[in-house]
């Protein structure tokens, strides 16, 4: 009987190794070491420029707005896509007649595309759309309502079109963890004389606990890299005066075309990594006392 080499669980790892170091750590390295120059798209003269780029962010006003509407989706996306999915979980796990066919239309949204979802919304909240069109004909409004032209209005119909197309998505992954809550928890409660409510924050809760923090985890990470959702809504503009933008979408404009910088838009993008990564560390940390 032949004996296994030593090396052989190395040569196995090898494709996915180099995989990893190709189009993920390199390109990492890559770009933090362009954010501390002015490399340009068409290349020419790459110079050094220090911190020149990250002294410039800390007096760009789009930057700032970028992050602020990057806090306000994570702010609303995070307790929405928490709790609501889990909710939906509880109410769908039940095995009764024409449930499954709750569960896929619940899911429909997760699978279709990101840009036809978008369209979609675009058409409903337009000034001529469904939405508009339905509210006067039920004279809730006098004229149409600017969804896609006002400021604040536009940040919202984009949230909740990311919160309407991920409920299903979370649902699903709830549904995995209740599967592992222990039954006879729920009988001891019940008989015990707890309600639905009770059973539901004193067993349902704790038993997916883990599962919650690594819901919030997907949700903060999604909603600070939000992309798609903005920029269909806003037909790539971002918003009335580019006050909607997030930073995906200035990295996107600073990098995109002949003449863009590569070196300012490396820099950003090393912001969004430290921004993904801030929340990500919090929500550790409270987890980490939450089982103490």
């Amino acid at each position: 009987m032949k004996t296994q080499r030593w090396f052989t669980p190395w040569v196995l790892t090898i494709p996915a190794l180099a995989w990893l170091l190709v189009f993920s750590v390199w390109p990492s390295i890559n770009t933090l070491r362009l954010s501390f120059t002015n490399a340009k798209p068409l290349g020419g003269t790459t110079d050094f420029v220090g911190l020149r780029n990250y002294t410039d962010m800390l007096h760009d006003g789009d930057v700032w707005t970028a992050l602020l509407n990057s806090a306000i989706y994570m702010a609303i996306c995070l307790p929405l896509l928490t709790v609501l999915p889990l909710l939906l979980a509880v109410l769908v796990e039940k095995k009764l007649p024409g449930i499954a066919f709750f569960r896929t239309a619940f899911y429909v949204p997760v699978i279709a595309s990101a840009v036809v979802v978008g369209l979609m919304w675009t058409w409903l909240l337009d000034d001529r759309g469904l939405i508009n069109n339905l509210a006067r004909a039920l004279h809730v409004v006098a004229g149409p309502v600017p969804f896609l032209t006002d400021r604040w209005l536009v940040l919202i119909s984009a949230i909740s079109l990311t919160v309407w197309k991920g409920l299903g998505y979370y649902m699903i992954v709830y549904l995995a963890a209740l599967g592992n809550v222990r039954k006879d928890l729920h009988e001891a409660a019940a008989i015990d004389g707890a309600g639905r409510v009770r059973r539901f924050l004193t067993v349902t809760v704790p038993g997916v606990r883990g599962t919650m923090f690594l819901v919030s985890i997907l949700v903060s990470v999604a909603a600070l890299r939000v992309f798609s959702e903005l920029y269909i809504l806003t037909g790539g503009k971002g918003g009335p005066g580019g006050k909607d933008q997030s930073l995906v979408m200035l990295i996107q404009q600073y990098a995109g075309g002949f003449y863009g910088d590569f070196g300012y838009a490396s820099a950003l993008s090393v912001l969004l990594f430290v921004v993904t990564l801030v929340p990500m560390i919090v929500l550790a940390r409270l987890n980490t006392r939450s089982d103490r």
